[in-house]
């Protein structure tokens, strides 16, 4: 599926076996999400003019897909290089420019953002220490073990309560782990910690991994210690 194929997903279950590479999209941020994903939300939970926020704005897809279809954005990270890169991936015209602001900031602590003024949320967290995206930056979800991780994002979940607008959406893309050969559902824990913070859970989505091969290294580990590959990531839309 390229963009000028693009039609908006109506199930339960999304598989887009092309990356998508259009604009200045990539891969070359390890763990950032296919196009196609931000693109379905952005475009069916919010209309142009919208205020969009990403608070783990990574390589810069959600911006992205706001700057081309004509959403203002936010975009927070809180590692300066994200932030960097972001910023330059952003530099492409378009006809209509929206309003785009990228800051160095904590999801736990939005102090840029005033309450209840973005329309949307449509954020990919990292998924515990799976991939560390920094050494030693404070405040680096992505340093935490799970459990500590699922104290920080109820906290991040708050947050996001705060800053989105009444009736509007958030749309949080994760997946699960493993750990000594048993799964660990980050998923739905990270789920249960936003109903906790007050959402209603509009939807689950199931979105097929086209990453995970059963080849090499990883096929015969799965065969040796008889474990199956994770080949899904979860996308939960909340409502306020």
């Amino acid at each position: 599926m390229s963009e000028n194929k693009f039609e908006l997903e109506t199930n339960t279950v999304w598989s887009f076996d092309k990356r998508g590479k259009w604009a200045t999209h990539d891969a070359k941020y390890r763990g950032n999400f296919s196009p196609y994903v931000p693109k379905n939300i952005i475009l069916r939970y919010s209309k142009p003019g919208d205020t969009v926020l990403d608070q783990f704005v990574g390589g810069g897809t959600t911006l992205i897909e706001c700057k081309l279809n004509e959403r203002n954005a936010i975009g927070v990270d809180i590692n300066r290089a994200a932030v960097e890169l972001t910023t330059e991936k952003l530099g492409f015209l378009v006809e209509r420019e929206p309003r785009i602001q990228v800051f160095r900031g904590d999801a736990v602590r939005l102090d840029m953002i005033a309450d209840d003024s973005v329309d949307l949320i449509c954020t990919h967290p990292p998924y515990a220490d799976i991939i560390r995206y920094s050494q030693d930056i404070e405040g680096d979800l992505s340093l935490l073990p799970m459990e500590e991780f699922l104290i920080k994002i109820e906290d991040v979940a708050r947050e996001c309560r705060r800053v989105l607008k009444g009736g509007k959406f958030c749309a949080v893309t994760i997946g699960d782990t493993r750990k000594n050969g048993m799964v660990r559902p980050l998923g739905f824990e990270v789920m249960q910690r936003f109903v906790r913070a007050g959402f209603l859970l509009k939807e689950i989505i199931i979105k097929e991994q086209h990453n995970c091969k059963a080849t090499g290294f990883w096929k015969s580990g799965s065969q040796r210690y008889n474990f199956l590959l994770l080949a899904h990531e979860y996308i939960f839309v909340f409502k306020k």
